[in-house]
C-alpha cells in the first residue's frame, strides 16, 4: 500500500470512529480490535457503588516468578492470595519492556509508540495523552501515589505542573487523611526488584537457590542460581509490600469493594530479559481481586495488555473511555464465570520497543526499534535495524552501564560476556549479546525460553507471512509512526536522566 493510501486510510479513521470499527472489525487479523465499541461509554455505577481500585506495579519483576505460576522457589503469598481471590492471567503482556514507556502506555492505555518522545525510557508524556488517574480524579476520585510510579523521567517537559498520579505518600497515611465519601484510586509502586542486589541475600535468606529455575538462555551455574535468587529476595521483600497494603484495606474495611490489581512492568533486569521482546521480557505476573464482585480462583489464558487497565479502571468507575485508547477494558471477563479463554477476540498481542538507555553508538540516541506479537503458538519477531546491537555495543556506549548498556550490570551479565570465545559455552553470549536477525520465530508451546529462530527454515515461511500480515496490520491501523508514513522521530528525542 502506498503512503498516500495509508495516510488517507489513517485519516478517515481518525474523522470516523464508526468507519474505523467496521474496518477492524471486517478485518480478521485484526479482530480483537472491535473490543474498543464495546468500552467507549461506561454504565454509570449506582451511586455509592464505586470501587476503589489499588494498584500495585513492580518495577522489574517478570513472568513467571510467582508462586502460582508455579514457581517452587520464590514466595509470593500476596500475590497467590489475590489469585485465589480473584482471577489469575496467564498471557499479560506489557506494550514496551522498559519503565518509562511501558508506565506512560498504562497510565494513557495506548501503545507506547503512539505517545511520542514518551515511547522511549527516561523521557516524558505530553500532557494532552488521557491520563486514567486524573480522569478519575475529574469523577470525584481521591488519587495519590507511593515510590516508583510514573517515569523515570521529566515530566514537566510534557506540560505537567504536577506528579502524572497525583501526590506522593504512604498508603498508611493516604487512608488516613483521605475524604473517606469519596472513592480513592492509589497507585501503589516500588523499586524492587530493580538492581542492585545485596550479593548472597537470597541464600542469607533461606531462599534454596540450588532449586533456582535457570533459563535455558544461561548456563546452570552457582553464580547464575545466586543472582536469581538475589532477585527473588526482593519480588518477596515487594510480596510483603503488597500484603501490608492489603491489610491496611481490611483495617479500614474497604477490602470488598477494592480492585486490587499486582503486576510488573517488564521481565527480570538480566541478559535476554528486560528490554527484550521474549516472553521473559514482554510477559509480566497479573492477578485481579474484587471482593465478592469476582468468581475467585478463576485463571484465564486470555491475550491482556498493560494498555487495558486504564480502560477497565474507567469502566468500574463509570467513566467514559477516550477513543484514543487502544486498551480495552477486562471488566467483562472479571465478571464472567468461566476460565481459560474467555473472549475468543483476545487471541494475540503486539508490543515492541524503541530506545532504552544510549546504548548505541554515536547518535548514541538511537535505540533497537523492534516489534512482535505472540499467539498462543508463535512469537514473531521483526527487528527493524538489525544492523545495530541489541542489547547495546561491546564498546562505546555513552551510558554509564559501559558495554551492552541496554542490560543491567549484574553477576549473570558477567559471567556470559567473559563466555564470548568459549566454544562449549559461546551460546550463552550470542543468544544475550549478538546481533540478531530481521526475523525472529518461535514455537511457544515447544520453546518456552524462545532460544530456537526457526525463521530461516523455509517450511515456516507462510507462517511468517501471515502473522506479519496480522502485526502490520494493526501497527497500521492503531497509529505507529514506523507504519503509517509519519515522520519517526523516536532517536530525535532527548534523554532525561
Amino acid at each position: 500500500m502506498s503512503e498516500s493510501s495509508l495516510q488517507k486510510r489513517e485519516y478517515a479513521m481518525r474523522q470516523n470512529q464508526l468507519d474505523r470499527r467496521r474496518f477492524l472489525k471486517n478485518t480478521t487479523a485484526l479482530g480483537v480490535m472491535a473490543m474498543a465499541s464495546r468500552c467507549l461509554v461506561a454504565a454509570e455505577p449506582k451511586a455509592g457503588a464505586r470501587p476503589n481500585i489499588l494498584l500495585c506495579l513492580a518495577d522489574d519483576w517478570g513472568w513467571p516468578h510467582a508462586g502460582a505460576y508455579g514457581d517452587k522457589v520464590v514466595k509470593t503469598p500476596s500475590f497467590d492470595r489475590l489469585a485465589e481471590e480473584g482471577v489469575l492471567f496467564q498471557h499479560n503482556f506489557i506494550s514496551s519492556p522498559s519503565c518509562t514507556p511501558c508506565r506512560n502506555a498504562l497510565l494513557t492505555g495506548q501503545q507506547f509508540y503512539r505517545l511520542e518522545e514518551g515511547a522511549n525510557l527516561w523521557s516524558t508524556l505530553d500532557v494532552n495523552h488521557p491520563n486514567f488517574m486524573f480522569l478519575l480524579r475529574e469523577a470525584g476520585y481521591e488519587i495519590g501515589h507511593w515510590r516508583k510510579a510514573w517515569g523515570p523521567g521529566n515530566f514537566r517537559k510534557g506540560g505537567y505542573t504536577e506528579h502524572p498520579c497525583g501526590p506522593n505518600s504512604g498508603f498508611d497515611a493516604f487512608l488516613k487523611n483521605r475524604d473517606k465519601s469519596k472513592p480513592f484510586c492509589f497507585w501503589f509502586g516500588t523499586s524492587d526488584p530493580h538492581r542492585g542486589y545485596a550479593k548472597g541475600s537470597g541464600a542469607k535468606s533461606g531462599i534454596e537457590v540450588d532449586k533456582v529455575h535457570v533459563p535455558e538462555f544461561y548456563p546452570n551455574n552457582a553464580e547464575v542460581r545466586g543472582d536469581i535468587a538475589d532477585y527473588y529476595f526482593e519480588v518477596q521483600r515487594w510480596d510483603r509490600d503488597v500484603g501490608n497494603a492489603m491489610k491496611l484495606l481490611e483495617n479500614e474495611k474497604v477490602l470488598d469493594n477494592t480492585i486490587i490489581v499486582m503486576t510488573g512492568d517488564h521481565g527480570m533486569p538480566f541478559p535476554r530479559c528486560k528490554g527484550n521482546l521474549y516472553d521473559w521480557g514482554a510477559r509480566v505476573p497479573l492477578a485481579i481481586s474484587w471482593g465478592d464482585k469476582v468468581k475467585p480462583g478463576r485463571t484465564v489464558t486470555d491475550f491482556t495488555s498493560f494498555t487495558d487497565l486504564a480502560p477497565t479502571f474507567l469502566e468500574a468507575a463509570g467513566v467514559k473511555t477516550p477513543k484514543e485508547m487502544t486498551g480495552h477494558s477486562l471488566l467483562s471477563i472479571l465478571k464472567e464465570n468461566g476460565e481459560g479463554r474467555v473472549d475468543s477476540e483476545r487471541s494475540f498481542m503486539v508490543f515492541g520497543r524503541e530506545r532504552h538507555v544510549p546504548a548505541q553508538k554515536k547518535p548514541s540516541t538511537q535505540g533497537y526499534p523492534a516489534r512482535a506479537i505472540r499467539t498462543d503458538k508463535w512469537l514473531l519477531i521483526l527487528n527493524l535495524e538489525p544492523d545495530r546491537w541489541p542489547a547495546g555495543v561491546p564498546q562505546g556506549a555513552t551510558h554509564s552501564i559501559g558495554s551492552f548498556a541496554d542490560c543491567d550490570n549484574g553477576p549473570t551479565k558477567s559471567v556470559i560476556v567473559k563466555m564470548k570465545d568459549d566454544p562449549r559455552n559461546g551460546k550463552f553470549y550470542d543468544l544475550c549479546f549478538a546481533k540478531r536477525g530481521a526475523v525472529e520465530l518461535y514455537d511457544c508451546e515447544k520453546d518456552t525460553d524462545h532460544v530456537n529462530n526457526l525463521a530461516a527454515d523455509p517450511k515456516h515461511a507462510g507462517t511468517i507471512d501471515k502473522l506479519r500480515s496480522q502485526l502490520v496490520g494493526y501497527l497500521e491501523a492503531t497509529g505507529d509512526p514506523r507504519f503509517t508514513g509519519k515522520p519517526v522521530k523516536f532517536a530525535e528525542y532527548p534523554y532525561r536522566p
